[in-house]
Formats: C-alpha cells, structure tokens, sequence
C-alpha cells in the first residue's frame, strides 16, 4: 500500500430575453487564459462594496454577491479546497468553510478574511449525521441562508489491490467520498427549496476506473448516481445539482508526493475553481445533472 493521499478530486428553462446575455457569460468564461490575464493585468484588484477583493477588470468574472457558500474539505493550504473558496470569495459570496480539524479550518478561515472575505471556519465529522445537522444550522444562523454547497471532502486514501481491501477499508472510503456529500445535501436540501433555490457542486473523479482504488472507485460512481438524483428530485424546486471530475491536479500533496518532472498536463486549481464558480453563477443556469471533467491537457 502506497502511503499518504492522493486528491484526484483535487434543464432549465433560459428566459428568451436573457439568452443574449448568458451566451457572452459562457463565451467570457471560456475565453484564453492568457486573454484573461491581460485584462487582469489592466485593472487590478479592487474591493466592492461588501469590502471583498474582486478583479474588476475580468468582465467574466460569475458574481455571488448576496449568496452564502458552505464549503467542505477546506483544510490546507494549496489543495482544492482553498483554491475554490478564495474563487467564491472574490466573486462576493460569503463563506462557510469546514474540515475534520478546527486549526486547519480556522488558519484557512483567517487567510481568507485577510483578503476582506466574510468566513465562518467550522470544525466538523462529515460522516456523523448530526454533525452535518449542526454545521448547516450553525451556517443558517450566521448568514440566514445557504445557496451554494460544494462538497470537496474526501479523496483516496487506500490504494492496493481490491483482494487486499479490508472491510474497513471499504467503508472508510465510501464514507468519506459519498456518504458525506449524501448527509450535507440532504440536510442543505429543504432550506434552499423553501429559498426558492439553490445549487450544489460534487466531487467525481474524470476517466475511467483504474486499478487498486476499487473502493474509491465506486464511491465516485456513487456521487455521480447522487449528483443526477439530486438533480432530477430538485429541478422544479429551482435547485442545480451537478459534479466536477478532476484530472490529476496540482495540489501541494500531490506534488510533495508524486515528484513530478512537469504538471503542465496536470488538472490546475485554479481551473477547478473558477468551473465550481460558473455552476453556481447564474451564467452556468442552464445545467444540472452533469459531470463536467476538468483534466487540464491530461486527457
């Protein structure tokens, strides 16, 4: 068994006379990073009126000002996690971050904050179902609503052979892949329907099943029967469910672990984070149900 983790995680209706204006957001958004770049590089950074920093020269920057964002798996720094908060943040969201350990959570917390971000850091076990009830409500209670939930907790962890998986093993994995994204959505569920809305993002895994990771494996098939379930239960409730599936990305852990030569074809954070971004904008409206893949050039 290798040691250490592996973080491969990392339709409606379109009103007629808006088709015009969601057609530029998606053209915006997929436009050249180094296009991108340059606008950046014209305007810098400024603070809206919520005091939090957004680049306001990128015209295709999604905004959540007035959304709340609860966030899981939000625990180090250069991972998934934090690369995905800090995108919400600057798009004006508020945040609620969590992860197993209160110090992690909260050092990441304060990074944001310090950047003019509101955040609330929780400590919680995504696995104990009244522990998800307690982290929703304790969301409600410091900003009255939760738009936006992105379950990023979990990863591989146990990598050998399926004969060599323990009973332990298996559950673990499935645990922390696909019952914790089933607990936090399930509880965030009934207050965005009674909100008239609201929008969940996944995490899956890109290509096809690879040796040693059986259980891993099927909790990532799992989340995607979760995504287009949830999706298909909430579509006339207003609520978009869909999933990422990561490549094999630049995470710090991985980098640290794997010692690569070049992660030029490598999943990059930041596209991650920025894709998370446009499904929960109103430019990404029109999907729910999905796996959207986001590989780099590691095809």
């Amino acid at each position: 068994m290798r040691s250490g983790r592996i973080d491969l995680d990392a339709g409606n209706v379109i009103d007629s006379n808006k088709l015009e204006r969601d057609a530029k957001n998606r053209v915006h958004f997929f436009a050249s990073r180094s296009r991108l770049k340059m606008r950046s590089g014209q305007s810098g950074l400024r603070r809206n009126d919520l005091g939090v920093m957004r680049d306001e020269g990128r015209e295709d920057m999604p905004v959540l000002e007035g959304k709340t964002a609860l966030v899981t798996g939000v625990s180090h720094a250069g991972q998934v996690g934090e690369a995905v908060a800090r995108k919400l943040a600057e798009a004006g969201a508020a945040l609620v971050i969590c992860a197993r350990t209160q110090s992690n959570v909260e050092a990441r917390a304060q990074d944001l904050r310090n950047g003019g971000a509101r955040v609330l850091g929780l400590a919680a076990s995504l696995t104990d179902e009244g522990q998800v009830n307690q982290l929703v409500q304790r969301a409600l209670g410091e900003f009255g609503r939760v738009d936006i939930l992105v379950n990023l907790a979990g990863g591989l962890t146990r990598y050998k052979p399926a004969i060599e998986h323990s009973l332990d093993d298996w559950t673990q994995e499935l645990n922390n892949n696909l019952l914790s994204a089933f607990l936090m959505s399930r509880a965030v569920f009934p207050h965005m329907r009674d909100a008239g809305g609201g929008v969940i993002v996944n995490f899956a895994r890109a290509g096809l099943p690879q040796a040693n990771m059986v259980a891993y494996n099927c909790a990532k098939a799992g989340v995607e029967a979760l995504t287009r379930t949830f999706a298909l239960e909430g579509r006339d409730m207003g609520i978009r469910v869909n999933a990422i599936g990561p490549g094999l990305t630049d995470t710090a852990s991985n980098i640290a672990m794997m010692k690569p030569k070049d992660t030029a074809h490598w999943a990059k954070r930041e596209d991650i984070a920025e894709t998370i971004c446009f499904l929960a904008s109103d430019a990404g409206k029109g999907i729910t149900g999905q796996t959207i893949d986001v590989t780099g050039a590691g095809l």
